[in-house]
């Protein structure tokens, strides 16, 4: 029997997407969107200064290398973080969407806007990944992926679909834990 690989990629990030993730984000206010459960979260902020990440109002923590222990991220921040460094570059880079890093991204300032952009970028990368046929899943994903160039656009496929089911979950999980403070 033959596999569709294409059609098997993409339906396990979408099921995931359109039956446990999507639907629970419904209703997600400003008040979870910022939500620091501890103090010192990374997330959101307000612009202070032009010379930290971002383009617009506001601006997201961030550090490199990462500190140790990392510090623990609010909801803005995962979204932040899926927008660009986990859907918004790679579809950039691969599927001729609009080019991004995190110095230059006008991040969200609210939920709703949040929401409604990674809406936007899910559906670019989605079908970008649909649009690869088994030749495009066997290539090298290229420079725009530094040290995993050589790798192929499958393997980039998996991880990004890692990425989203495990931020996607800390999501949620934050979502359940500001209910239940």
């Amino acid at each position: 029997m033959a596999v569709n690989w294409t059609k098997e990629l993409t339906d396990q990030l979408d099921f995931h997407w359109r039956v446990h993730t999507r639907p629970k984000l419904e209703g997600l206010t400003d008040d979870e969107y910022f939500w620091e459960p501890v103090a010192g979260c990374w997330t959101v902020r307000p612009r202070k200064s032009d010379d930290e990440p971002g383009t617009g109002p506001f601006t997201i923590d961030f550090a490199f290398p990462e500190p140790t222990p990392p510090p623990v991220t609010t909801i803005a921040w995962r979204l932040g973080h899926i927008l660009v460094g986990v859907l918004g570059m790679r579809t950039a880079s691969h599927f001729g969407g609009p080019p991004m890093t995190y110095d230059d991204y006008p991040y969200p300032g609210t939920a709703a806007e949040a929401l409604s952009l990674l809406d936007e970028h899910y559906v670019r990368w989605i079908e970008g990944v649909r649009s690869l046929d088994d030749d495009g899943l066997a290539r090298a994903c290229g420079p725009a992926e530094g040290p995993y160039a050589k790798e192929s656009m499958a393997t980039l496929v998996l991880h990004i679909s890692r990425e989203m089911i495990h931020h996607c979950a800390e999501v949620l999980l934050l979502r359940d834990l500001y209910r239940s403070r």
